[in-house]
């Protein structure tokens, strides 16, 4: 009997667990949202060559793609329920969430320099310093005016010390261009473009002071749906690996998105670096020392955690398996 029993106990567990991966997979989704962006060459190959939709297609899942100009837009839409994944730096990532955006990094397409300060050759612009007094363009809440802010801060200045002229990356590079500013936190391709066609000068260059390119995902449909998490970091993946080993596609789809020329995207494609996607110690470091700087100059409040932020931003359990 007891036999008897313990084999009707399990044969219930096992009917219940058929059930429950029966329910979920009922609450599937009917689309998937994603953005792309030309600072994110992985989503432009992810997007042209269709992985995602295929990985989906046995579920009946669509695949729905909207444009990002820059992080503050699929930071903006990721808060507005606009987009599922969006691509964003990942000190602009930390500052979002610190300010109450529910988001959660799960992969890192990205490690790249893709921002400097930017000035024209005649304005005797030379270094940070030089930036009191005058105009700059930026786009707030991006890599840019993180960068910029810790230019400044190096500088012994603050952003009010400069007159901001906020505008989107793009039409930075424009208003840098027709002389309406003086300099411009800039953003590739866009500062490859105003180097290579403009002869616009990139004054002040550090490497390490641009943070990760990463994915973001809202916490909520994480919670609702590891699987498809997982499942887009796969395609990612796939995205990743093939842009890596046919380069010329890479800047196909990239010439493609921007309609810049193939000079200005070698340039953009130089200075970024796809190898290292799984989240982790580097990431937090980058992002930290970040948030460390924005606090110090009074972007972030003074009793936030920052460390902690950045330990509650990152979630590493989608990584990519190593060697991949």
């Amino acid at each position: 009997m007891l036999h008897r029993r313990t084999l009707l106990s399990a044969l219930a567990g096992v009917l219940g667990l058929t059930l429950a991966a029966q329910a979920a997979r009922a609450a599937d989704p009917a689309e998937i949202r994603l953005d792309w962006a030309t600072y994110n060459p992985v989503s432009l190959v992810l997007k042209e060559k269709g992985f995602l939709e295929e990985a989906l297609k046995p579920r009946g899942i669509k695949v729905r793609w909207t444009q990002s100009l820059g992080s503050n837009k699929a930071l903006e839409f990721l808060n507005g329920g606009a987009i599922d994944f969006g691509s964003s730096a990942g000190a602009a990532a930390l500052l979002a969430r610190i300010n109450g955006n529910p988001i959660k990094v799960v992969y890192a397409f990205s490690r790249p320099e893709w921002t400097a300060l930017v000035t024209r050759k005649e304005t005797g612009i030379s270094k940070p310093a030089d930036l009191k007094g005058k105009r700059v363009a930026v786009t707030r809440g991006t890599d840019p005016h993180i960068f910029l802010i810790r230019a400044l801060q190096g500088a012994g200045l603050t952003e009010k010390d400069a007159k901001l002229v906020l505008l989107q990356h793009a039409d930075g590079r424009t208003a840098l261009e027709r002389g309406d500013v003086d300099a411009w936190a800039g953003l590739d391709p866009m500062m490859a473009a105003s180097e290579i066609e403009g002869g616009a000068v990139l004054f002040h260059r550090d490497a390490a002071a641009n943070t990760w390119g990463v994915l973001d995902v809202r916490e909520d449909f994480l919670k609702a749906h590891p699987d498809l998490v997982k499942t887009v970091i796969a395609a990612y993946e796939q995205a990743r690996t093939f842009a890596i080993a046919n380069p010329d596609a890479l800047k196909s789809a990239l010439v493609a998105a921007t309609k810049l020329p193939d000079t200005v995207i070698a340039k953009q494609i130089e200075r970024t670096d796809l190898s290292q996607p799984a989240v982790g110690p580097a990431q937090a470091e980058s992002i930290k020392a970040a948030g460390v700087a924005l606090q110090q100059a009074g972007v972030i409040p003074a009793g936030t955690d920052v460390a902690a932020a950045v330990d509650a931003l990152l979630d590493p359990q989608f990584n990519p398996a190593p060697g991949r």
